[in-house]
């Protein structure tokens, strides 16, 4: 009788902490069950607002191009004496950069020349291919002239157009026009080694437009975009390492001259003249 009392006092007592027990399991599945919940509507939070936020990018960035190209093609139809050629060659390296979820590795670099005959359409048309990059993005044109900055001290044009560059493309700017580039101080071209590099480039999500205007009256439109390539480059060379050039040697020599060249030839372009430009500023 005594066992008998004692197992069933043993029983009465088992069955509290067993359902103790059990009522610890329970809550503890509870908890992680709701932590499992919280963690995946956290997860599915992230893709969804990931999604919302690269939907709203991608249309941003379709409706940049399509207002660049807009403008390219309204400038296509002012400029109508221009090489067919010229316009795809221009929007291709350009219309790379309004990707915003592309990686851009260098910046875009398109270099226009003309003859004498063609210096105001030369300077026109950079002016309005930049405008166009830069408005569609909401944004302003860096403007720098080479004739201005021709009898100056090689090395205070580099600081000046160096300071011109970078705080331009940190307050937002995403465009900038070397007017002249042939007139600019030997030496003082070097800078543009930091800004048109193919790797390591100041500011890879910009364009830089450079115009050189050649000393022969004209330029033949029989040319391939080769040729002219290969006329601006020895026009180039014959300016800054020819020892007519006063202080050229001091800045600049073949080699490293060779070296800005590979940077800034990605794109050469012709420019022809036009009539019907008006006489003051760019339409």
């Amino acid at each position: 009788r005594s066992k008998s009392r004692y197992e069933s006092s043993t029983k009465k007592q088992s069955q509290p902490v067993a359902k103790n027990n059990s009522e610890s399991q329970n809550g503890f599945h509870k908890v992680w069950t709701l932590l499992l919940v919280l963690l995946i509507s956290v997860l599915l939070l992230c893709v969804l607002w990931s999604g919302t936020q690269d939907g709203t990018s991608s249309r941003r960035d379709t409706e940049i191009l399509q207002e660049f190209q807009a403008r390219m093609e309204k400038l296509k139809n002012t400029f109508q004496s221009q090489n067919p050629n010229l316009w795809r060659r221009a929007r291709a390296p350009l219309e790379k950069r309004l990707n915003s979820s592309h990686v851009h590795l260098e910046p875009a670099i398109l270099l226009l020349t003309a003859g004498q005959e063609a210096e105001k359409a030369l300077r026109c048309l950079s002016n309005e291919i930049a405008n166009a990059f830069a408005s569609s993005q909401n944004a302003t044109t860096i403007s720098i002239n080479g004739v201005d900055k021709a009898v100056l001290d090689s090395d205070a044009v580099k600081l000046e157009v160096d300071t011109q560059l970078s705080s331009g493309f940190r307050e937002g700017r995403k465009v900038a026009v070397v007017h002249r580039f042939e007139s600019l101080p030997a030496g003082s071209t070097l800078i543009f080694y930091k800004y048109c590099d193919h790797e390591n480039a100041a500011f890879k999500d910009v364009a830089l437009l450079l115009t050189v205007l050649l000393d022969e009256q004209s330029l033949r439109k029989s040319l391939t975009f080769l040729e002219v390539e290969e006329k601006v480059r020895d026009f180039l060379w014959a300016k800054f390492t020819s020892s007519d050039v006063p202080g050229s040697y001091n800045g600049m020599d073949t080699d490293k001259l060779s070296g800005l060249w590979s940077r800034i030839s990605h794109h050469v372009l012709p420019v022809w003249p036009e009539k019907g430009l008006p006489l003051e500023g760019c339409t």
